[in-house]
């Protein structure tokens, strides 16, 4: 049902604030955003409403855009536990939305897409959203934040997805290309690292 040839769509999951982000890759591998945003949900709802509307505006997203693949950002440790609770509740129904549309679907840990987007696995917000405005050319910082966090985990997933997949072929590869493999090496096991600190 996906459209290979379509964006990464990045989910910043939340139940207040869902940002979600698609970018595309261009010629000489330019990075391209195609839509940015926030789903909102009411606080004074029922939460089970607020999830059931989230689960409808995220599978509205999904076959409006048609992407060749959804990027979730992990929740891996949140120090308010409701906001963890929360977090965890809107990332389950993007995975589920993807995987209804038939759309693959991947998670990465905040380490991992400031890595892939800053260059340092701990980056503030800020320095994240500096970057994907400068590797997106836009005029301004996506506001609010969490569209600027979406596209991040697009980002990162554009890029992870072709290193991963160089570093696979290379494993076959003769002698000769042992340092394009070595490198493919170096960034999988810089990203391992990142997601266990």
């Amino acid at each position: 049902m996906f459209d290979s040839t379509g964006p990464v769509l990045g989910i910043d999951p939340g139940v207040s604030r869902c940002g979600y982000g698609a970018v595309r890759l261009g010629r000489a591998r330019r990075a391209e955003p195609v839509a940015y945003g926030v789903i909102r949900t009411a606080p004074a709802d029922p939460l089970a409403e607020r999830l059931a509307a989230l689960q409808v505006e995220l599978e509205r997203l999904i076959a409006e855009l048609r992407p060749a693949a959804v990027a979730v950002e992990r929740v891996l440790f949140q120090a308010n536990q409701r906001t963890a609770m929360s977090v965890g509740q809107a990332s389950g129904l993007a995975l589920a939305a993807a995987a209804r549309a038939g759309v693959p679907v991947d998670q990465y840990s905040p380490n991992e897409v400031k890595l892939a987007v800053t260059g340092h696995g701990g980056a503030d917000k800020a320095q994240v959203q500096a970057m994907v405005v400068r590797l997106l050319r836009l005029d301004a910082p996506p506001r609010p934040t969490d569209a600027a966090d979406a596209l991040a985990v697009a980002l990162c997933h554009s890029w992870q997805v072709p290193l991963a997949g160089a570093a696979d072929a290379g494993a076959g590869s003769h002698a000769g290309e042992a340092g394009r493999d070595g490198f493919g090496a170096a960034v999988s096991a810089a990203l391992a690292r990142e997601a266990a600190r």
